[in-house]
């Protein structure tokens, strides 16, 4: 649903905001001002949304304990939403799994998989649906001549489906359970939604795909603004898939200088680590493929790798270790300001932030946001990036392979590009895959040894890091702007780049 405004959207842009303006106004009783907030968000006396006040403000409740990074409660709990708010400024807090939470009091309890008769239904004479059914389990109504699936007996096949001439009959999914590629969400004893944690890589995809907002993410956006306020040099490293999320008019030396409004030391491209991951990939991949590994996966994306490491751990070191572009790009702001430099990555990915949780990237990266909500900070704090003075400092010494890894394909494309540089007699095989569905798909072929010799390239998001959960265009558009920026950069692959020279220094 990218691109498309919608109430969940609305109310989402609000509770970021919110949030970000009880860390600014650090002379409010948080506690108190966390209590009214749902009043202020749900205003009046008659729902807006699902019909039931108390209900739309119970949710927004827990919607803006999560953006304060603080845990996700049931409805059986009593206690009100400033419940242990002083948690909010432990790190501990925020680092306590889950990071994805279903709101359970939210969920729709939407039918797992059923395939079901629709009111477009003609009770038509020929009735072609019962008479392909093998299992007998349509049934005609004696009054009207319509169609009846008995969903015991129904195994969703699907033929009925294929032969309604007035495409009456649907099969109907859970729409979180549908977007997620680990098959991680199911049913719990009440019909709502449950997440299966150990299958759960954080893609985020279930949190964009369900109508009815029941799922969200934790958040940093206090915790970031208070660093700050403490007089933290707090760096802002950005990933190529911005263009465009901040609006048409956004160029990045207008980003940086908002960044720098709000009291960031100083704004990196993501696409500069980008750089120094190509480089690596492609010399692991030279050393070993197909002497030591039969195929190697890229590492860039956080839940793809997580996915292959998990489903298929016999070809776990298949899967590069170069280090991803967050955290190489973290460990050059650190190198570069060492002693009091915080980095905050900000990106359109929801993975991202359980990468940032893992205990060896936690030393590298300290805070994670989207840009979704970046804009709930920019919002706070009235900022309005398309009418700001350019930053002309704007652009970091990035190539276009590196601000092109935001685009399904892209990672595979630079590490291929430095190979061919520095090796003109070396032929690599790529093959790539979008959606973790398809990397599934990918990876059962890699095991039974049809990409022997091959970079395999995996996204868990379709069309790419564009696509990410914390996005806020359609993705196509996303795509078309990074491919139009990434041109406009100075140098064509990783490989010509000056901070690719100290990459040995990173990876030591």
């Amino acid at each position: 649903m990218r691109g498309v405004e919608t109430r969940i959207q609305e109310i989402r842009r609000k509770i970021f905001r919110e949030v970000a303006r009880m860390a600014y106004h650090t002379e409010w009783p948080t506690d108190r001002r966390i209590e009214a907030l749902p009043y202020e968000i749900v205003p009046g006396e008659v729902g807006n949304y699902r019909n039931d006040i108390f209900l739309e403000r119970a949710i927004v409740g827990e919607r803006l304990r999560l953006a304060m990074g603080l845990p996700c409660r049931n409805a059986a709990e009593h206690s009100p939403v400033s419940d242990n708010i002083e948690a909010a400024t432990r790190e501990e807090t925020y680092y306590t799994p889950p990071l994805i939470n279903i709101i359970k009091f939210a969920c729709n309890a939407c039918k797992e998989n059923e395939v079901m008769v629709t009111e477009g239904c003609q009770g038509c004479l020929a009735h072609p649906c019962v008479e392909v059914c093998p299992k007998g389990a349509i049934t005609l109504d004696r009054y009207n001549g319509r169609s009846h699936i008995d969903q015991e007996k129904c195994i969703k096949c699907g033929r009925c489906i294929d032969v309604c001439a007035y495409h009456a009959i649907i099969k109907q999914e859970r729409p979180c359970a549908a977007a997620c590629g680990m098959d991680a969400i199911h049913s719990d004893k009440n019909g709502k939604a449950d997440i299966d944690y150990d299958k759960c890589v954080s893609c985020g995809q279930c949190l964009v795909n369900c109508p009815f907002g029941a799922i969200a993410d934790k958040s940093q956006i206090f915790q970031v603004i208070r660093a700050i306020q403490a007089g933290e040099r707090v760096y802002a490293a950005v990933a190529p898939a911005f263009v465009g999320q901040f609006g048409p008019k956004v160029t990045p030396g207008k980003l940086r200088a908002a960044m720098r409004q709000l009291g960031f030391a100083d704004v990196f491209e993501v696409a500069v680590g980008a750089d120094l991951c190509a480089a690596q990939e492609a010399e692991d991949f030279i050393e070993e493929v197909p002497e030591k590994l039969p195929f190697m996966g890229t590492s860039c994306c956080p839940a793809w790798s997580m996915m292959a490491k998990k489903l298929f751990p016999d070809q776990a070191n298949c899967i590069s270790m170069a280090l991803t572009p967050m955290t190489l790009t973290a460990r050059l702001i650190k190198h570069h300001h060492q002693g009091d430099a915080k980095v905050c990555f900000i990106g359109p990915c929801a993975a991202k932030k359980l990468e940032a949780m893992r205990k060896d990237v936690r030393s590298e990266v300290d805070f994670v946001l989207t840009f979704e909500e970046m804009v709930g900070i920019f919002d706070a704090r009235h900022v309005d990036l398309e009418t700001l003075k350019e930053d002309p400092h704007g652009v970091n010494d990035a190539s276009t392979d590196g601000r092109n890894f935001a685009v399904s394909g892209g990672v595979a494309n630079a590490v291929v590009n430095v190979i061919k540089e520095k090796y003109p007699d070396r032929e690599v095989k790529v093959t790539n895959a979008e959606g973790l569905r398809e990397c599934r798909k990918m990876m059962m072929a890699a095991k039974a040894g049809k990409f022997n010799g091959y970079l395999l390239e995996g996204m868990a998001c379709p069309g790419g890091c564009v696509a990410g959960a914390g996005t806020m265009q359609p993705i196509k558009k996303s795509a078309a702007q990074v491919g139009l920026y990434a041109k406009q950069a100075e140098h064509a692959t990783a490989s010509g780049t000056e901070y690719v020279k100290e990459l040995d220094k990173l990876v030591d």
